[in-house]
């Protein structure tokens, strides 16, 4: 039955019956209905389902509902966010296909709200052009909470192995000058997110001579409680294939700059930023190299614990086109991959601006935007 609850968490049934039963069935250790219901109902009680971040509330009680109603659920209740619209590609890859780790090594993480660290991989050498076909995290069990983001940049090839040597805090003045050869993002991973997977015709490439020899791994830390004495070997796994794929997969970047101009007052219901990724930064990244425009497979909305809703607006011609990817109900512990039903162009001459909504109703001090 279709029942909502008011602001006392008493439940009631909706008068508006819009949950329809496909089926039911049950056996010694689970029970499994299967409802349909349309996205949008019109009903007052019903929220309505869109392409956002929908945190599912569930709960039971081990006894089927009696005559006086349902049975109080106790612990037994939980919330999943999940994107309803917008599913993980289930992509069945061959369980023998070759793959390779990027993991830290025991690096002690500082008793601080906030520490990047950066350390320095080898691509293994191939020789012939492969794909990576999906990218898997590999966060230390326990520290779910503790890795919030890591980031692959492509360095130079001209570095040697001695490189491979040292990790280093990312961004500190005593940094190695050879982490700064490192700028083109060619992956990116959040907290809650799971593996991905690229589409069938696409993957990353290495093994040519102008894919990475050298990568940059950076991984930030969110230790808000000061914990101390943390050690943490995360990581990533790339699997990869020697069947190539008629694209190659990059990167693109769009956003707010990290820096001390961006921050938001306290005490805020609403703040919104934009960063402009304008039609001159697009011409001069796009014109010569990719003339024709490049396709945009997958987006990953990324902000941290004051975020609120997250939009990729895209222009053309001073023309607001459909939303390159949106989510009105951000959940800083599911930072998810978004699959376009679509691929979208974007040419040289486009612009792009990431709007990005805040709220800091219950903080007293100034807010400093992080990466």
């Amino acid at each position: 039955q279709d029942y909502f609850t008011d602001e006392n968490r008493v439940l009631k049934k909706d008068p508006q019956q819009d949950y329809h039963l496909e089926y039911a069935m049950e056996n010694s250790t689970h029970t499994i209905l299967a409802f349909s219901r349309e996205l949008h109902t019109c009903d007052t009680n019903d929220k309505s389902i869109t392409e956002s971040t929908v945190r599912v509330i569930w709960a039971y009680h081990h006894k089927d509902m009696g005559e006086a109603g349902q049975n109080y659920h106790g612990s037994n209740r939980g919330t999943k966010s999940l994107r309803l619209l917008n599913p993980e590609k289930e992509v069945v890859l061959s369980a023998s296909l070759p793959y390779f780790d990027l993991t830290n090594k025991d690096v002690p993480v500082p008793d601080k709200d906030t520490t990047y660290w950066c350390q320095m991989f080898k691509i293994p050498v191939q020789h012939e052009k492969h794909h990576v076909t999906k990218v898997e995290p590999l966060i230390q069990k326990g520290h779910e909470n503790l890795v919030h983001h890591i980031l692959l940049y492509q360095c130079s090839s001209n570095l040697n192995d001695s490189v491979l040597d040292y990790g280093h805090e990312c961004y500190h003045p005593n940094m190695p000058d050879s982490f700064l050869t490192c700028e083109t993002v060619i992956f990116a991973w959040a907290i809650g997110g799971e593996g991905f997977t690229y589409p069938p015709h696409v993957g990353l490439s290495i093994g040519t001579a102008a894919d990475p020899q050298f990568v940059l791994m950076e991984v930030h830390y969110d230790n808000p409680s000061y914990t101390e004495g943390l050690i943490d070997n995360s990581g990533l796994r790339l699997i990869y294939t020697p069947v190539i794929r008629k694209y190659d997969a990059g990167v693109i970047e769009a956003g707010l700059w990290v820096s001390l101009f961006h921050n938001i007052p306290p005490g805020m219901p609403e703040f919104v930023s934009e960063g402009h990724c304008t039609l001159e930064c697009l011409e001069e990244a796009l014109g010569a190299e990719r003339p024709s425009g490049i396709h945009v497979f997958a987006v990953l909305l990324h902000a941290h614990l004051a975020g609120r809703a997250i939009r990729m607006r895209h222009f053309r011609n001073g023309e607001e086109q459909k939303l390159l990817a949106y989510d009105d109900e951000f959940d800083f512990n599911f930072q998810e991959f978004q699959y376009l039903k679509e691929e979208r162009t974007i040419l040289p001459g486009d612009n792009l601006i990431t709007e990005c909504h805040y709220s800091t109703v219950d903080r007293i001090r100034m807010t400093w935007v992080r990466k």
